[in-house]
């Protein structure tokens, strides 16, 4: 697996999934451009990946600031041999009957919009050159019904409808799209859940363990590269089996 020539962007890319994929690239001769709100995380982050790490510092959910963004990305690094939309808003906790129109509205911005918008705005240029790569980031959000938390959930599943409409718009013009499918990974959106119920997410995973930011790292560096060629329309798990065999 090699990125030599290459220019992958990542959203959401200051820490977690999207920095660990950054480096993967870097290692491998590519080069990427991180995008996220957080200019001191995205600074550092670039700083640790080395010269062929750039950022730019972008609010995803506003399209001017995307749109902006993607457009610097191209002009310092050039075409986007790859675009990995991984940037996600993991909305509130709340009942569905009590679920504000407000989070609602944003979870749909982030989680579908910005991957919308990206896309229409990156792909033409790779259909143009008759090849690219799109990498989006599901959940287990994605694939099962979950209680408690609406609008991640229904935006998720969204995702996962413009993943296969756009892998099958595209598959002809050798433009791939897939999904990673993160179980519970060891991230800073984790970091915040207590204890307690870390331990029980990790009792739950068939592995008997939570997993790493490197570990869905390399599936999606893999779904990216030139490896993942005839690869397209599909969504990989990267959950210890939690999919598998649960009903979470």
């Amino acid at each position: 697996m090699t990125f030599t020539g290459q220019h992958i962007v990542i959203t959401g890319g200051s820490t977690g999934i999207g920095a660990a994929t950054g480096s993967k690239v870097v290692q491998q001769g590519g080069k990427v451009t991180l995008i996220a709100r957080k200019e001191a995380a995205l600074q550092a982050t670039a700083a640790a990946l080395g010269p062929n790490a750039s950022y730019v510092a972008a609010d995803v959910g506003d399209r001017a600031q995307l749109i902006a963004a993607l457009d610097q990305a191209i002009q310092q690094n050039g075409p986007v041999d790859g675009l990995f939309l991984n940037a996600a808003y993991g909305a509130d906790f709340a009942p569905l009957l009590g679920y504000s129109d407000e989070t609602f509205e944003q979870a749909l911005t982030v989680n579908i919009r910005s991957p919308w918008w990206a896309i229409q705005h990156v792909a033409p240029a790779m259909v143009a050159r008759g090849k690219g790569a799109i990498l989006i980031t599901g959940s287990l959000a994605s694939e099962r019904g979950m209680a408690g938390n609406a609008g991640y959930v229904i935006s998720k599943h969204g995702l996962r409808g413009l993943a296969m409409t756009t892998a099958a718009e595209l598959a002809g013009t050798g433009v791939r799209c897939n999904m990673v499918v993160p179980g519970f990974i060891d991230t800073p959106m984790l970091a915040a859940v207590p204890d307690d119920a870390r331990a029980g997410m990790a009792a739950r995973v068939p592995q008997g363990r939570i997993g790493s930011a490197e570990e869905c790292a390399n599936a999606a560096a893999f779904l990216l590269s030139d490896a993942a060629s005839h690869i397209t329309a599909q969504a990989l798990a990267t959950d210890g089996g939690l999919l598998g065999i649960l009903t979470i």
